[in-house]
């Protein structure tokens, strides 16, 4: 009988090439949101695969940038932390446009990391094949990869290939998880990023960027078949809670309906939510407001 494998695997990559959009289609299931904006993902998100014969620990990480704010700052540690200790690595770049210096600066950055590297071309779905071998060249001048193997995270193509090599180098480990496990997120902080997720999807510039989300309240209430969630959109500007309500406060209440109905659909229950907007200045650059919205400065994904 074969030997029971389990492990982490770290998805890394600059913002943008979709490292979100893989993570859920690896898992089968949506764990983390996916947004076009950049940057979309900020905690590391853990989930969990049962295979037959082993247990994959996927973490999607948000994307390593040079960061500007102390937000940004605490992103990108919480991205390199989450592959120091990762049993593969999974760097992730894109076919569309393969930017190779920097993204030559995101495998340098887990330098001390002793998981196996795998680069991952994505997006191979908007690009022509014969375009590719070119690429994959690129690529392999740049580090001893494991593998290259060119996917398309949207459509499904190549990722069982993936899933077959991951598991080929996954250590022999029984596993870390119980069967019935699919992430470690809270279900408070699940429904406060399907909300951030709305917000992102309904509005544009800087708002997405400048917006946090908190759970004020969260009651099950079973047998009304019935989850209350009140939650509050925190904001940078005065100006930004105007955008956000919107014209008669239109734009929250469909920011509302939309997280309403993902959060039903998941849960299987009718769902009563309720949005404030809230303004704290400077959030993303004060530690203390950092701190107390949930981006902590340090970051241990140990089981």
């Amino acid at each position: 009988m074969a030997p029971f494998k389990s492990g982490f695997i770290s998805i890394l990559g600059r913002p943008n090439v979709g490292k979100s959009t893989l993570f859920n289609r690896l898992l089968g299931d949506k764990i983390a949101i996916v947004a076009e904006k950049p940057q979309t993902t900020r905690n590391r998100i853990l989930g969990i695969k049962n295979i037959g014969g082993g247990q994959l620990i996927l973490l999607d990480t948000p994307g390593i940038h040079q960061g500007r704010s102390e937000l940004n700052e605490r992103m990108v540690r919480t991205a390199i932390a989450s592959g120091r200790d990762a049993d593969i690595l999974l760097f992730l770049v894109e076919a569309t446009f393969p930017l190779i210096e920097k993204d030559q600066k995101v495998i340098e950055s887990l330098g001390g990391s002793s998981g196996v590297p795998i680069l991952v071309i994505n997006k191979i779905d908007s690009v022509k094949k014969k375009n590719l071998l070119p690429i994959m060249d690129q690529y392999r001048k740049l580090h001893p990869f494991k593998e290259i193997l060119p996917v398309s995270a949207l459509t499904g193509e190549g990722i069982d290939i993936l899933l077959d090599e991951i598991v080929k180098v996954l250590p022999e480990s029984p596993p870390y998880y119980s069967e019935d496990i699919i992430t470690d997120q809270t279900e408070r902080f699940w429904v406060s990023e399907i909300i951030r997720e709305k917000v992102i999807h309904r509005s544009y510039q800087e708002i997405p960027y400048s917006t946090a989300v908190t759970i004020d309240e969260f009651k099950e209430r079973p047998e009304k078949n019935l989850v209350v969630i009140k939650a509050t959109i925190h904001v940078e500007r005065d100006s930004q809670k105007k955008i956000l309500i919107g014209k008669g406060g239109q734009k929250l209440k469909k920011i509302g309906e939309d997280a309403r109905k993902e959060a039903e659909a998941f849960w299987g229950t009718r769902v009563f939510l309720e949005l404030w907007v809230n303004v704290e200045e400077h959030w993303t650059r004060d530690p203390r407001a950092l701190n107390r919205l949930g981006y902590p400065s340090a970051l241990n994904h140990s089981a």
